[in-house]
């Protein structure tokens, strides 16, 4: 097949999977690829920034080659980031706002994949510290990581499971996530990304947080809904669907706890310990791959604790009412 060069590095079983799942056939990538291209001059409002195979060809995995959905999601990836300018501004591991989240380990990247091929992100909610990290912040960490890790192509095809630990969030920390701006996190990671994501799930959530996932509900696509599992504090049906050698020892996993700086380090490098500001390569020019292996070595871990916060749901009343509907704290629920 002559663009078979563009499945280059990929393992049989992967490229087999891909045909499959994806229905993927590289006899006619190149003609699948370029009628997505040939798309774009419909939509002349939206700067496609990247139209290069490679770069196409992630959408029409993300959309199973489905050639309208995976150019749609082409234009929502590049409208997104012309909406909201301000996020991608400098949107790079360096970007003190950026960094700051990655370094308290927002998201966490494990090294090993689970049983699928997928590479699995962590989040350990109670560790967002909202004095030292805004949420857009946190969100570009995450959405800049998977830009870095979508580089590689049997993820691309595997994708990504998201697994979200609410011990110890408080309602006061709950109360700053607005309806607003769950939605720009749906949109950004939902609509707007080309990446699978095998599923989303929820541990030890209290219940305020069941309570803002029934307000988001709207915002999701029944296939998203699908793939939103909420364990509560019950880690055998966690480990039903992630193996426990897949887990760091928080999920009942047989991983050693996870470190916070690990993939801080992996994606900073050598300015991994150093707070000032400074200039580093942007996401496209980075090689993660080459980075992880000598880095992980180099730098020593540096421990962060898991702050222990209390449950204040019987203390907060509605002391930042908000102006309209939008910004009102979701939780004011009577």
């Amino acid at each position: 097949a002559e663009m078979t060069h563009l499945q280059a590095g990929l393992s049989p079983e992967t490229i087999e999977k891909a045909r499959l799942e994806l229905n993927e056939n590289p006899d006619i990538l190149h003609q699948d690829i370029q009628q997505v291209r040939d798309m774009i001059i419909t939509r002349p409002d939206i700067g496609f920034l990247r139209t290069d195979d490679a770069f196409i060809l992630r959408f029409l995995r993300a959309r199973k080659f489905h050639q309208t959905e995976a150019f749609r999601l082409l234009a929502q990836y590049f409208q997104y980031r012309q909406l909201n300018l301000d996020m991608f501004k400098n949107f790079k591991a360096d970007d003190p706002g950026i960094k700051r989240a990655l370094t308290d380990g927002f998201p966490g990247v494990l090294e090993n994949r689970d049983h699928c091929g997928r590479k699995i992100l962590l989040l350990f909610a109670a560790n967002w510290d909202q004095s030292r990290n805004s949420f857009i912040d946190i969100l570009r960490a995450i959405l800049l990581s998977l830009e870095v890790l979508i580089e590689d192509q049997e993820l691309q095809i595997n994708g990504f499971i998201l697994i979200i630990d609410w011990s110890n969030f408080s309602f006061k920390q709950a109360s700053k996530l607005t309806p607003s701006i769950l939605k720009l996190a749906i949109e950004g990671l939902q609509d707007s990304f080309p990446a699978r994501f095998g599923g989303v799930h929820f541990v030890n959530q209290p219940w305020y947080i069941h309570a803002l996932y029934t307000l988001i509900k709207p915002f999701l696509k029944d296939k998203t809904r699908k793939r939103i599992f909420l364990h509560g504090n019950n880690l055998n049906s966690l480990h039903q669907l992630i193996h426990p050698e897949c887990l760091p020892s928080e999920f009942g996993g047989t991983l050693p706890p996870y470190d916070m700086g690990t993939w801080a380090r992996t994606l900073l490098g050598p300015d991994y310990s150093d707070e000032n500001e400074y200039t580093h390569t942007s996401y496209n020019t980075m090689h993660v791959k080459h980075a992880s292996s000598n880095l992980e070595r180099e730098a020593s871990p540096k421990p962060m604790k898991r702050s222990q916060s209390v449950v204040e749901a019987g203390t907060l009343k509605h002391e930042d009412q908000g102006e309209n509907e939008n910004t009102q704290p979701l939780l004011a629920l009577d």
